[in-house]
């Protein structure tokens, strides 16, 4: 396939239609019901179960619980954050993405009660279930950053692009002047679990990508932070990625964790093995912590010896069931799993939660299992990509062997981000990927 046929095929569907999997396909009639169904968030996963779900029952109760009035397309944060994309790139209405026959409660989940198969709202209101599913994403915990809050961002050097698109935007205000004044970057990255765990490493590649492009690669120092003691949680991916760091001149810290900022000081503290350690710097990029929210926790659905700090639903990793409470399931950044936390990896779990639900409606076991499939359209410059996949076991899954070499840097991987990859998003929104 050429770069001509690549693009038709990506603007016609043609790649998102690849990546269908075959349950989505299938053609069922719909199971007659009565069952409650709630589902707690209306962000990718939440949004494309309760699209499959209309399709797959008849006369089933359907609420989807979320305050949201905007869904986020979260993996063009980068592209924002780069300078590449507007910010109203990846906003779009919730309403819009919502089929006929979900009722739509914009509300916040404070409690849910597994014994008693309920689930409390802000408002008072109680809502009774016969299957529950927890999307609600998670919390960045901004607040575990001694001297930062989100009003910095954009301003004496600091970027934070998780927090949504306006402060995507304003990170890339506040890197684009570093670009041009150069100095020393720093990019960090928490201890928690995160989502999509190679978004500060997209960040790094592009920003020094752009210096380079503006002329003043010899004015930056690169300096990519992290509390872990390798740059990615798949080794040869890792690997990888530290000889190109290498090859472009980005120094590392590792095992070193964030912990304050002196904004006025343009200086960090990072808390390392055996004390602590601040560093100086002209641009820091923060991500903090990110754990489950707190309903989850205070609601008992959280492992009680696993991620005990971050409150992750404690669930199976194959059918992302609860272990203790079969009615419920787990789905997306909040599950309790190794692996997962990217719009990828929900594309693969919705029709695994969607087959136990129904199959369970029917008084049968469902079959389906979540493999871990996760996938990094891994930025290393504009204009090229590594499209790593991979599963709970390190393995790399590639979808199109032979096609796309997982470890190069290839400009069909960047058009996976830049073309493709959007549809298929809106096509798994709509539960038809």
């Amino acid at each position: 396939m050429d770069r001509r046929q690549f693009l038709t095929a990506a603007v016609a569907g043609g790649a998102a239609a690849s990546l269908v999997s075959p349950s989505a396909e299938a053609q069922v009639s719909p199971v007659q019901t009565s069952a409650r169904i709630v589902i707690i968030g209306a962000g990718a996963g939440g949004t494309a179960l309760a699209n499959r779900l209309v399709r797959r029952l008849e006369g089933a109760q359907i609420t989807l619980i979320d305050p949201r009035r905007e869904h986020l397309y979260q993996p063009g944060l980068t592209l924002v954050a780069a300078g590449l994309k507007p910010g109203g790139y990846v906003v779009s209405d919730t309403a819009k993405w919502l089929p006929e026959g979900v009722t739509w409660l914009p509300e916040r989940v404070v409690a849910v009660d597994a014994e008693a198969k309920t689930v409390s709202t802000e408002s008072g209101e109680t809502l009774g279930y016969d299957w529950l599913v927890v999307a609600p994403g998670l919390v960045l915990d901004h607040d575990a950053i001694e001297g930062f809050s989100l009003d910095m961002v954009g301003e004496n050097g600091i970027g934070a692009l998780y927090a949504g698109p306006e402060y995507a935007a304003r990170t890339w205000a506040a890197a684009s002047r570093f670009v041009e004044d150069g100095g020393t970057g720093l990019f960090t990255r928490p201890s928690t679990e995160m989502k999509c765990a190679g978004a500060p490493l997209k960040h790094t590649f592009l920003i020094d990508d752009i210096a380079r492009r503006a002329g003043n690669a010899g004015r930056m120092n690169m300096v990519y932070a992290a509390p872990q003691a390798t740059l990615f949680g798949v080794p040869i991916v890792a690997e990888k990625v530290r000889m190109l760091f290498e090859d472009r001149g980005v120094d590392t810290m590792m095992n070193r964790t964030l912990t304050g900022i002196d904004a006025g000081a343009r200086r960090a503290t990072f808390a390392t093995g055996s004390g602590s350690e601040e560093v100086e710097y002209d641009y820091i990029h923060v991500v903090p912590p990110q754990r489950a929210p707190d309903f989850v926790r205070r609601s008992g659905l959280s492992w009680a010896d696993r991620w005990t700090d971050q409150g992750w639903v404690e669930c199976d990793m194959a059918t992302l069931r609860h272990l203790r409470y079969p009615e419920v399931f787990a789905l997306g950044d909040v599950a309790g799993v190794p692996k997962g936390k990217t719009a990828a990896s929900v594309k693969w779990q919705v029709p695994v939660v969607e087959d136990h639900i129904v199959a369970g409606i029917e008084g049968r076991e469902g079959t389906e299992t979540y493999d871990g499939y996760t996938s990094c359209p891994m930025i290393t410059r504009i204009g090229r990509a590594m499209l790593v996949e991979f599963d709970y076991h390190d393995n790399l899954v590639p979808s199109f062997p032979g096609m796309i070499a997982p470890l190069e840097e290839l400009w069909i991987s960047w058009l996976m981000k830049e073309v493709a990859l959007k549809a298929t998003y809106n096509a798994m929104l709509r539960g038809r990927a």
